[in-house]
């Protein structure tokens, strides 16, 4: 018997695959001009200073409590710690919270206190243990804050002057409850300057799109203000103390209180050591899991908007204007995300590498798909499909 598939059935299995590939690159530059658009309207209209925005008067003011866990001396550490001590806010204070006093960010600490005596700063001994070690410092952390609202944040982070009065300005309104902000990278290696440009140039355009299609449920690491009594009603610390993603799961019970979470103008920037390659890999691995067990179908979707993917088969079919006009779009999203938003040099020096990074990401995504065992913090942790941390 002839299995073949006779010569009009081919053709027409051919034209249904064409025509399928033709939608999903529409769908692709279409995200892309969505976030072209999303990112324009955060560039800034002026050029960037402290004073540029309408800030509270010092007098509204509420007291911030500072809360950062700290595990090593990052690159940057004390640059970024005397950020914080350097800002213009009436009142606040800076907790640090380590589990071991004898690790090497204890002396830096000490260090900045000693040249900021003005400015409140604790070092407290973090004793609560937790599924994820952050949220058991955070616990030990607040018992000691002392301030209505708290701003948590990584210890690597850099942050321009005035950021106190910035990020808190958006919280003078009731109805927001937390708000978070973009960040950079500063790469020292290779490595690090590969994720630097993945995290400027297709993760910030994501996080600027997610308000456009309803995601508002998120708060990033890089800065998480929120009233203390929000975070109580929420359950505290102690309610994300099983997840892996707590930055994620401190956004998504405080807008389950019926409150919005805001994405702030202010960039701060991180330092990314990046030993490696395998290193980034395996960071990368880690981030696109506890995305999957997040997010479920949101992470299975996620090929659907990689343009550079869409222009890699484009250009194996023969189809060159597609795959030329996608590269196009997708670089010019990139940069002014990246640059224009974020002011990441490397997101304009490296802006030919783009596409190739995207390839990257999506064998990132993957491998992301399968398994619930990821690395962090020196540790091998395995997680339920809620993103809980069960060993």
């Amino acid at each position: 018997m002839d299995r073949r598939i006779p010569g009009g059935l081919r053709s027409g299995f051919a034209c249904v695959v064409i025509y399928f590939f033709y939608g999903i690159a529409a769908v692709a530059a279409v995200y892309q001009l969505t976030a072209l658009a999303a990112s324009i309207a955060r560039l800034p209209t002026r050029p960037a200073s402290p004073q540029a925005a309408t800030l509270p008067e010092a007098a509204a003011l509420p007291g911030i409590s500072i809360l950062k866990p700290v595990r090593g001396l990052d690159p940057g550490f004390a640059e970024a710690i005397a950020s914080h001590a350097e800002q213009d806010y009436p009142t606040f204070e800076i907790l640090f919270g380590l589990r071991d006093l004898s690790d090497p960010a204890a002396a830096a600490i000490e260090r900045l206190k000693t040249k900021f005596p003005q400015c409140r700063i604790r070092l407290i001994h973090a004793t609560t243990c937790a599924p994820n070690g952050k949220a058991g410092v955070l616990m030990d952390l607040a018992r000691q804050a002392r301030y209505p609202v708290w701003l948590v944040n990584d210890g690597d982070i850099r942050v321009p002057e005035r950021y106190l009065r910035r990020v808190v300005a958006p919280l003078s309104a009731a109805r927001n409850g937390l708000i978070t902000c973009l960040y950079r990278v500063q790469g020292q290696t290779w490595p690090a300057r590969w994720e630097g440009l993945g995290i400027a140039t297709d993760f910030a355009p994501s996080v600027l799109v997610a308000p456009l299609v309803g995601v508002s449920e998120f708060g990033l690491g890089a800065t998480l203000v929120f009233r203390a009594a929000d975070l109580a009603r929420a359950g505290g610390f102690a309610a994300v103390a099983d997840y892996l993603a707590d930055d994620y799961q401190i956004g998504h019970k405080i807008h389950g209180l019926g409150l919005r979470c805001v994405l702030s103008d202010v960039v701060v920037e991180t330092y990314l050591a990046g030993a490696s390659w395998s290193e980034t890999w395996r960071h990368q691995v880690r981030w696109a899991r506890t995305i999957r067990v997040s997010k479920g179908f949101g992470y299975a979707g996620l090929p659907v908007t990689q343009a550079s993917l869409w222009a890699l088969i484009a250009a194996l079919i023969g189809e060159w204007r597609i795959a030329a006009a996608l590269v196009l779009l997708r670089i010019i999203t990139g940069v002014v995300a990246g640059y224009g938003v974020l002011r990441s040099r490397d997101a304009a020096r490296l802006c030919w590498l783009i596409p190739l990074r995207d390839l990257w990401g999506v064998a990132v995504w993957a491998v992301g798909l399968f398994g619930r065992t990821v690395e962090w913090g020196g540790q091998r942790l395995r997680l339920d499909g809620d993103g809980r941390i069960i060993g």
